[in-house]
């Protein structure tokens, strides 16, 4: 580690042993995150559940001395299952300063790798945010609103994975967040796999409640605003009906990667030590806002597309309106592409941290009581996330559309500009009214000889803005009944929901192939000064694409439970009931035509009746001990069926210690983009070339430790893989088990211990041998050897598209772009670890009380099994394929001290991810830094940059109750500006961090105040 990493970690490590002090000198709200550890012996409801202060709001909740947990049927005067759960309260996470459902369901220990976070906006799913529990992929995570599903993003992660998107549940109407951390399909069926997170709203509330909040980050950007209103009137207790509507606003402005500045602008790390991985202010053989030229032949002079394969005809490049360039230039005088560019470093000029969100949201409840017995509910709600994500203007030389022709490729051979023009566009080399081509520096030397004097270019469309524009609604509706007979000893409900997610994505930026063709061909667009371009030159080469896609969810569920018996710890009960509900998904392509370059042809269709029955006993046999088991059976119309089972068992010797454990069977279903026949997707994954093929195209050094030398060829690049669903798919297998302990040794201290252990068989993998696909491409000395290689890895695997020869080493094995790979059930994973939580709460004195809460997870175990061994992910940036690649990190964690005195609080609440170290075993790379590193894995100079630091983060929030019916509060996010770590390794769409674990690192200091009221 150098002196600086040590630094970072024993600043940071400062910072968090200052935020105690510091929390018990300015007091604190209460607990961030609330664990159920509070009552291992069925003592009495703590205040989370019961006392009407704990809901901000203090709306007219149920104050019944029974509940609801998530993972039970039954409703239970004890929050103390046998499986663990995490409960955060509308309270805790005001005074958090957690204002969205994303941020407060994310922010809990065991979301782990995959996790996506709205601040990832180059996958995907880019817009989109969502929960990976146990770190097994958004897929394996179950979220629930009301105990009820909600139809899910339409746009796959990875292109496969489907998830409920996070941004699109409203969050002022929250009640509380409750996360079980074990499998549940035993109750809810598949994807419960990792866990269940269900999202309770608030049942009844009365009068007028209302917030206002603003805020902005210390360097002036990151705007935040916030409101909310909620009118409700009827007192349900006495009048047996209340209804209530609720609206809420937020919207959060950009942050761009200028802002930030070093090391979060550039992919040029060599200030620090690293690598010179901007080609853009070096080369003349990269895409730029300035056009490099070179000239060529041009084998059919219609189509600009018809370049020479190979090197050019000529040493000299040259910048078209190098005048214009604003910004140093740069002088090549060796080499085969000799000539004077204009510097830029592309991502301090045009990426984005942090995308501009809006999020609107309209939401209604009535509630009546039917009978003395029977009580009756509809909802309805309507949402809307905006994410506007400005990018990379687009460059003229990309690869063809996946499926697309070769021959429609721009960089294979070359997109070239001809020496004539005409107003036709087509034969101007013969046409009556044909002009030199002004974008052409050799026209007028070849006139007579046009095939000859053709310009390849390279070149970024930077007066037209990249960047994409995401509207997300969903309409959601549910309706209830529930009621008992038999003096109580019976009890059933029937619940219907029904939700539709509709997304529009706009495209900005792109370019129409056909388009592109017709204004080079007619000299149509200026590349010699693009200021010039009229908007209308700029829209038909570049028309924004947008497409329409949308999923369904309609599901209709009855149960009925009864008290059986009494047995000596209680009552014996027994609860079973079914469920019938249809999905859909319509995932349309997005360049279904194949006539634009860079837009994604991921697709996926499909639709699903799935029909369920399910029972669950509780029996209480002794005082002592609790004994659940339940059970789920669920067939899918595609024809295959699962039974998933769960024991759970509670063990009180004493009032003060509990223990607990579970055993649970699981699955998780095929999504649609995996298993429809319609399907399919490209994803792509920042890889470095090794070095026999850098060497090959000029790179020096040896076999071991190589440099790239400049070109731009050797360094990173995206690498794709092609897939196509497959129908004969089948579902995911888990088995899971936790075993832990509830002590609470003194009414004021409490503390648990769990241990988990999820294996997940028969996976749904895109391509397992993917790392042999590539290394055997790699390792062949022509194209057609490397074709041949990579077909005899195994059924399915074959080269999709490659790049355009090096143009300066021509002779050299060209890079692969995307490699086929299947979709198959392989292998199996295994991911082991343990939650730990302990509260004190103490009082003070006369209205004062201190808490402190702490929640850890450490991940032991995170292993994919496979044929070829066994990938070790835990403590790494495996699995580096899933999601955005941010790793598995050890230690997750949230320390929360507070204190309330009277009508003031304040709390400090500190966040914590341990290292993480740069490499990747699903990469294909050993675990070592020497040889693994994903940032070069070929520079052991470099292993200075093979771990992420540690990063701590504390928010402080105050708040000062006016009277009954005023509070204002001031927040202060990262209040000792903690930078992120340096992470090299990270995609090169977020250069050098990692936006899933730091992003509070990237955003810096930030100032909220709002004031909440009630009459």
């Amino acid at each position: 580690m150098t002196k600086t990493a040590r630094f970072d970690v024993t600043r940071k490590a400062a910072l968090l042993a200052a935020a105690t002090p510091l929390a018990l000198m300015l007091g604190a709200a209460p607990a961030f995150a609330q664990t159920t550890a509070q009552t291992p012996a069925q003592l009495e409801i703590k205040d989370q559940q019961t006392d009407p202060t704990t809901t901000q709001g203090a709306s007219d909740q149920d104050k019944a001395s029974d509940i609801v947990v998530t993972g039970s049927l039954f409703r239970r005067t004890d929050t103390e299952t046998p499986s663990p759960v995490t409960v955060l309260t509308s309270d805790t996470l005001a005074k958090a300063g957690i204002t969205t459902a994303s941020d407060a369901i994310r922010s809990i220990s065991a979301d782990s790798a995959g996790s996506i976070g709205t601040g990832f906006q180059s996958g995907f799913s880019a817009g989109g945010s969502a929960v990976s529990l146990r770190g097994l992929g958004v897929s394996s995570t179950l979220v629930l609103i009301d105990g009820l599903r909600s139809a899910n993003f339409p746009l796959n992660d990875d292109g496969h994975n489907a998830y409920v998107d996070l941004n699109s549940i409203p969050f002022s109407l929250v009640d509380r967040i409750e996360v079980l951390k074990d499998g549940a399909s035993s109750t809810y069926g598949a994807d419960a796999i990792g866990g269940v997170v269900n999202v309770i709203l608030k049942k009844h509330f009365t009068g007028i409640d209302g917030l206002v909040e603003g805020g902005v980050a210390e360097r002036g950007d990151a705007s935040h605003q916030r409101a909310q209103l909620t009118l409700g009137y009827g007192d349900y207790d006495r009048q047996g009906f209340n209804v209530y509507l609720n609206g809420e606003y937020q919207r959060d402005g950009r942050v761009s990667n200028h802002s930030r500045g070093f090391p979060y602008n550039t992919q040029d790390l060599t200030p620090i030590g690293g690598l010179d991985n901007n080609a853009s202010d070096q080369s003349l053989t990269v895409n730029v806002p300035t056009a490099y030229v070179t000239r060529v032949r041009q084998t059919d002079l219609n189509n600009p597309l018809a370049g020479q394969v190979g090197a050019p005809l000529t040493t000299r490049y040259d910048a078209l309106g190098l005048a214009n360039c604003a910004r140093d230039t740069f002088a090549v005088t060796t080499g085969s592409a000799q000539g004077t560019g204009c510097k830029y470093d592309l991502v301090d000029l045009y990426r984005q941290i942090q995308p501009l969100q809006e999020r609107y949201s309209l939401q209604g409840r009535v509630s009546v009581r039917i009978a003395d017995n029977v009580e009756g509910y509809i909802t309805g709600s309507y949402s809307r996330s905006d994410v506007s994500i400005n990018g990379t203007p687009s460059a003229i030389r990309n690869t063809q559309p996946f499926g697309g022709a070769p021959s429609v490729a721009s960089n294979n051979p070359g997109i070239v500009l001809p020496v004539y023009i005409c107003a036709a566009g087509t034969n101007c080399a013969t046409a009556a009214n044909r002009q030199l081509n002004p974008n052409n520096p050799y026209a007028a030397a070849f006139a007579n000889d046009p095939t000859n004097g053709a310009a390849r270019i390279y070149y970024l469309f930077g007066d037209i803005p990249g960047g994409s524009d995401r509207k997300n609604e969903v309409y959601r509706a549910t309706a209830g009944l529930n009621g008992n007979f038999g003096d109580g000893r019976y009890n059933w409900r029937v619940e219907g929901v029904y939700a539709r997610d509709e997304i529009q994505l706009t495209q900005r930026g792109l370019i129409n192939i056909a388009g592109l063709a017709q204004a080079i061909n007619t000299g149509a667009y200026n590349f010699v000064n693009p200021s010039q371009n009229s908007a209308a030159v700029r829209n038909a080469i570049s028309p924004n694409k947008v497409t329409p896609s949308f999923s369904t969810q309609a599901a209709l569920d009855a149960s009925l439970s009864a008290r059986l018996a009494d047995l000596p710890g209680g009552p014996l009960q027994l609860a079973i009931g079914g469920q019938v509900r249809r999905e859909t998904l319509e995932n349309n392509n997005q360049n279904a035509a194949l006539d634009t370059y860079g837009l994604s042809t991921a697709s996926a269709f499909g639709s699903h009746t799935v029909s369920a029955a399910y029972f669950e006993a509780d029996a209480p046999i002794l005082d002592q001990v609790e004994l659940n088991v339940s059970g789920r059976y669920d067939h899918y119309s595609e024809g295959f069926s699962h039974f998933s089972p769960k024991v759970g068992v509670k063990f009180t010797p004493i009032k003060e210690l509990a223990i607990r454990g579970t055993y649970a069977e699981g699955f998780r279903a095929p999504t649609f983009a995996e298993s429809g026949p319609r399907s399919q997707y490209a994803g792509f994954v920042s890889t470095t070339p090794p070095c026999n093929f850098i060497l090959q195209h000029g790179g020096t050094g040896t076999a071991a430790s190589c440099s790239a030398n400049g070109n731009p060829y050797n360094l990173n690049y995206n690498l794709g893989r092609g897939l196509a669903g497959n129908p004969n798919l089948q579902p995911e297998i888990s088995r899971s088990f936790t075993g832990g302990v509830i002590f609470q040794p003194v009414r004021w201290l409490s503390l648990t211990v769990d241990y988990y252990n999820v294996r997940k068989k028969n996976l749904i993998v895109t391509g397992p041998d993917f790392g042999k696909a590539v290394a055997a491409y790699y390792n062949s000395a022509n194209l057609a050897a490397a074709q041949t290689a990579v077909a005899g890895v195994g059924q399915g695997y074959s080269v999709n598209t490659t790049d355009a020869v090096d143009p300066l080493f021509p002779n050299a094995l060209p890079r692969v772009l995307i490699i086929n790979v299947p979709y198959v059930n392989a292998n199996y994973a295994l991911t082991s670890g343990i939650d730990f939580s302990a509260t004190a709460t103490v009082p003070l004195g006369d209205g004062i009380k201190f808490t402190s809460r702490i929640e850890a997870t450490h991940v032991i175990k995170y292993n994919l099994v496979t044929s070829a061994g066994v990938q070790h992910y835990a403590g790494t940036m495996g699995p580096y394929d899933l999601s955005s690649g941010n790793g598995t990190p050890s230690w997750r964690g949230n320390w929360q001290n507070t204190l309330d005195f009277g009508d003031y609080s304040l709390s400090a609440t500190a966040f914590y991810v341990s290292r993480i170290k740069a490499v990747s075993e699903d990469q294909g790379l050993p675990l070592d830094c020497a040889n693994g590193n994903l940032y070069t894995r070929s520079s052991p100079q470099n292993e200075a940059f093979c771990y992420v630091s540690p990063f701590i983060n504390v928010d402080l929030n105050g708040t000062v109750k006016v009277n009954d019916k005023f509070t204002f509060f001031l927040n202060v996010k990262n209040v000792f500006d903690a930078k992120a770590p340096v992470a090299p390794a990270a995609y090169s769409s977020a250069p050098n961090f990692l936006t899933t674990w730091h992003y509070a690192g990237l955003i810096g200091r930030q100032y909220r105040a709002g004031a909440s009221f009630r009459f």
